[in-house]
């Protein structure tokens, strides 16, 4: 059994810098919308690709990179231009463009890496431009970072100060159970808050808050655990260096990932089956 091995505090000033002039950019954007979303949205691709390709595929990280760029922000503009069913469409068809690609290339013997690659972030990409582009699409994207910001944080926070038995020893040693029912806990009040500061115009109604944030945060949690087995079988301890004291990218939003296709999913379901107060 893995043991855990203690926080490294001085890196934790670091992290706080980086997140102080991140944060305050991506909620603005978020808060916008429009064509900086978009550009916000497609610079994540890229740099997610880049990160997967060194991953996933050591031998041709380029290459790999570009393909599963090539395949994502195909879908993410089509559905930006108001065809969505042709955007989820060219996904696989990218996917499976890319594993073909790698493999007649000869790029090593992980074509279905590639592969995986572009469904890996091209679907949490369009579950994300959903959310902000559909009716009430501000209040629902900053829901989604305010459940899994507090997710994570207070995941820590609560882990930190009550310990107590390890999460999943095996993939990820410094998460707890006590962690864990903190950050779900924390996850569904901030959607609550976010709706209580929408002033009623927020979708969905305080009713559906608490739910929704839930699943929320347990999206958030699962993607970062995900993340960790993804890590461990590639051999690496972070996925790169792009943010100070944090990692790669992918470090950062693997549980926004999950998050995102859960709230989607949530929302979906919801106005499908004639919810009130989830619109859209």
């Amino acid at each position: 059994m893995a043991s855990g091995k203690p926080f490294d505090w001085k890196n934790l000033r670091l992290r706080v810098l980086s997140a102080t002039v991140l944060v305050p950019l991506v909620v603005a954007i978020f808060w916008l919308g429009g064509p900086a979303f978009l550009v916000l949205l497609s610079l994540a691709i890229a740099l997610l690709a880049a990160e997967w390709g060194s991953m996933a595929a050591p031998e041709a990280p380029y290459r790999t990179a570009l393909l599963i760029s090539i395949g994502v922000l195909a879908g993410v503009f089509c559905a930006y231009l108001g065809n969505v069913a042709l955007g989820w469409l060219l996904l696989p068809i990218g996917a499976l463009l890319a594993a073909a690609v790698a493999r007649l290339g000869g790029w090593g013997d992980r074509s279905a890496d590639a592969a995986f690659g572009v469904l890996y972030i091209g679907a949490p990409s369009m579950a994300l431009l959903w959310l902000r582009v559909a009716d009430s699409g501000r209040d629902w994207a900053l829901m989604l970072l305010a459940c899994c910001w507090f997710a994570d944080i207070f995941a820590f926070v609560v882990g930190s100060i009550l310990k107590g038995p390890k999460l999943w020893p095996r993939f990820s040693p410094n998460k707890t159970w006590s962690g864990f029912v903190g950050g779900l806990v924390a996850s569904a009040l901030a959607a609550v808050l976010v709706v209580f500061l929408a002033k009623g115009d927020a979708d969905p109604s305080l009713r559906w808050a608490a739910p929704i944030g839930l699943l929320t945060g347990l999206a958030t949690m699962a993607g970062d655990l995900w993340e960790s087995m993804l890590k461990r079988r590639f051999g690496v301890k972070d996925s790169g260096g792009l943010i100070p004291g944090h990692g790669g990218l992918l470090d950062r939003v693997d549980g926004l990932m999950f998050a995102a296709m859960a709230l989607a999913g949530a929302r979906l379901i919801a106005h499908l089956s004639g919810a009130p107060g989830t619109a859209g």
